[in-house]
C-alpha cells in the first residue's frame, strides 16, 4: 500500500455505509485506523527512514537538513511508531532527532568507530535505532561491522565505499508480554560484491537465534526486490511485510530525489528499503510514506512503515 496522508480520501462515510468498517482499515491513513481503534494496542507499529545525510551541497539546493528537519520530524511523529530503525544519520542528526523526541530512547552512536575520513558522505559509521520508553524494556544491545572483521570498528572489506554496520537492540514489550530484536543497516551503495558478503554477515549472525524467536530486520539494503541480496534474505527465512501482504507487483521505487511523485526517473526507481520479519510474526500492513510537509519532502527516500503482531 503506498499511502499520501495531504490528500483525503473522499467519501469515507459513504464508503463505511456501503461496505462496513473492516474493509476500511487498510486505506484509512494509520493515525485514523488507530483513532478508530483497528489497530490491536500490542500490535508493533515499525518504522525505517533513510533521512538523507547532512550535505553543503544539499543545503545549498534549500533541500539540506536545517530546511527539511521539522518536516522529517513531523512525518515521523504522524506515524506513532513504536520502533525506528534509521540510516544516514550524522551525529548533528542524531542529537537533533534525539532531542526532538524525549519519550524515545536512542541507541547507535556511542564511541569513536567512524570512517577513517570525517566530513561530508563519509562518517555515517552507524544506524542508530529509537525505541518507545513508555513500551520496552531494553534488555541488550550493539553493533557489529558488515566486514571480514565485524568485531574492529570502522573496518571495511570486499571493496565496500565505506565502512557500513548494523545497530541491533533486543527488547522486552510490556504490551505483549513478550522479547523481540531488531536489527537496523544500510548495505553498501557501489560494490555488488560488497552487497552480498555485507548481507551474509547480517544474516549468519542473526541464524544463531532459535526459530521462534521474532526478529525484525529494517534498513536500506541499496538493490531492488529483483535482487541476489533480496532473494538471500528470503532464502535464510525471513519474510518481505510488503511483499507477503501486496504481493510482489512493483510499486514504485523509494527514492525520488526530494521530488515525491515530480521525480523524473520514477519509473525506473526501485523499492530499496525494507522491513523483514523473521519468527511468529504476523504483518498487518506495509505502507510506503509519501507525505510531505508544505511541500517540503523528509528525505530523497520515502520512509516505510510496518504494523506487527507478535
Amino acid at each position: 500500500m503506498i499511502r499520501d496522508t495531504n490528500k483525503d480520501l473522499l467519501g469515507r462515510r459513504g464508503f463505511l455505509q456501503k461496505f462496513g468498517a473492516a474493509a476500511l482499515v487498510s486505506l484509512l491513513p494509520l493515525d485514523d485506523t488507530v483513532a478508530s481503534g483497528f489497530v490491536k494496542k500490542d500490535n508493533l507499529r515499525v518504522l525505517t527512514c533513510n533521512i538523507r545525510v547532512d550535505l553543503e551541497e544539499d543545503a545549498a539546493k534549500g533541500l539540506g537538513w536545517q530546511q527539511r528537519r521539522a518536516a522529517c520530524l513531523e512525518v515521523i511523529k504522524r506515524q506513532r511508531p513504536d520502533i525506528i530503525g534509521f540510516q544516514e544519520v550524522l551525529y548533528n542528526q542524531f542529537i537533533a532527532i534525539k532531542d526532538a523526541m524525549p519519550e524515545y530512547v536512542a541507541l547507535g552512536f556511542d564511541g569513536p568507530e567512524m570512517d577513517a575520513i570525517k566530513t561530508g558522505y563519509h562518517g555515517i559509521a552507524k544506524n542508530p535505532v529509537l525505541f518507545s520508553k513508555k513500551r520496552f524494556e531494553l534488555l541488550a544491545a550493539g553493533t557489529y561491522w558488515l566486514s571480514e572483521t565485524p568485531l574492529i570498528g570502522g573496518s571495511v572489506s570486499w571493496g565496500s565505499a565505506r565502512a557500513r554496520n548494523a545497530c541491533w537492540i533486543r527488547l522486552y514489550d510490556r504490551y505483549s508480554k513478550k522479547e523481540f530484536r531488531l536489527v537496523n543497516l544500510h548495505l553498501d551503495h557501489v560494490n555488488a560484491e560488497a552487497k552480498l558478503k555485507q548481507i551474509a554477515v547480517v544474516l549468519d549472525e542473526s541464524a544463531q537465534y532459535a526459530d521462534g524467536f521474532v526478529q525484525v530486520m529494517t534498513g536500506d539494503f541499496n538493490v531492488g526486490p529483483d535482487s541476489q541480496v533480496h532473494q538471500n534474505v528470503l532464502s535464510a527465512g525471513w519474510k518481505d511485510t510488503f511483499i507477503e501482504l501486496h504481493g510482489a507487483k512493483d510499486f514504485g521505487g523509494t527514492t525520488h530525489g526530494f521530488k515525491g511523485e515530480q521525480y523524473e526517473k520514477k519509473d525506473r526507481a526501485k523499492k530499496i528499503d525494507f522491513i523483514f520479519t523473521k519468527g511468529p510474526v504476523v504483518p498487518k500492513a506495509s505502507v510506503i510514506i509519501k507525505d510531505n510537509v508544505k511541500g517540503i519532502y523528509p528525505s530523497d527516500h520515502y520512509f516505510l512503515f510496518a504494523e506487527l503482531e507478535l
